[in-house]
């Protein structure tokens, strides 16, 4: 009986894995861990072919996004066809890419936008949920020139105590055209495991 259990628990544990994996087809995750420079020309993103540059845009064809700027942090993005007239995620009336929270969904009927605005000043002064000394999600779409669609992702940028550090760690999207989920790096869920804990003490108290 014991050993029919252990079995049917095996079988159980298999099919949840299967469905995991499944669940997860798709999503491309590229740790690019590049330094955002403070210039003119930032950093040009070719993400299909996980390829970048700091030199002039006009070096690598194709290019999806473009974090830049020597004064402040601000994106940039190409609407040449393919590529659709809006890039970024703007949950605001107005202004650059917005940071966005864990959970927010990324697809295509999410609020598109391409504009040049500073989401961090140099004065530190962030706008559309920017913050210094922070990761900060923000959601894209881009043309695949590999399966000839759109696809809808979302990148991690490190920002330091000055908006002239700032780290993209991170490009995740799904090349088969579905809606990507923002998940929290671990010290975010670290930080939430913790605060979900004093909540629990505080009640207990």
């Amino acid at each position: 009986m014991r050993l029919n259990r252990l079995k049917q628990h095996i079988a159980t544990a298999a099919v949840a894995a299967g469905f995991a994996s499944a669940a997860s087809a798709g999503i491309i995750t590229w740790n690019i861990n590049a330094a955002v420079p403070a210039s003119l020309d930032g950093l040009y993103i070719k993400i299909d072919t996980q390829q970048a540059t700091t030199a002039a845009g006009s070096t690598l064809a194709g290019w999806d996004i473009n974090p830049y700027g020597s004064t402040s942090l601000s994106f940039y993005a190409t609407a040449t066809a393919p590529n659709p007239a809006t890039t970024y995620v703007r949950t605001q009336a107005s202004g650059g890419p917005s940071s966005l929270a864990g959970g927010t969904v990324i697809g295509a009927s999410s609020p598109f936008a391409n504009s040049t605005s500073a989401v961090i000043s140099l004065a530190g002064v962030g706008a559309n949920g920017w913050t210094l000394n922070s990761v900060n999600y923000f959601g894209f779409r881009f043309h695949n020139n590999t399966t000839n669609a759109i696809n809808y992702g979302y990148g991690i940028m490190q920002v330091g105590a000055s908006v002239t550090s700032r780290t993209l760690l991170s490009l995740v999207y799904g090349d088969a055209g579905e809606s990507v989920t923002i998940i929290p790096g671990p010290g975010a869920l670290a930080l939430l495991g913790l605060a979900c804990l004093a909540a629990r003490r505080g009640r207990r108290a």
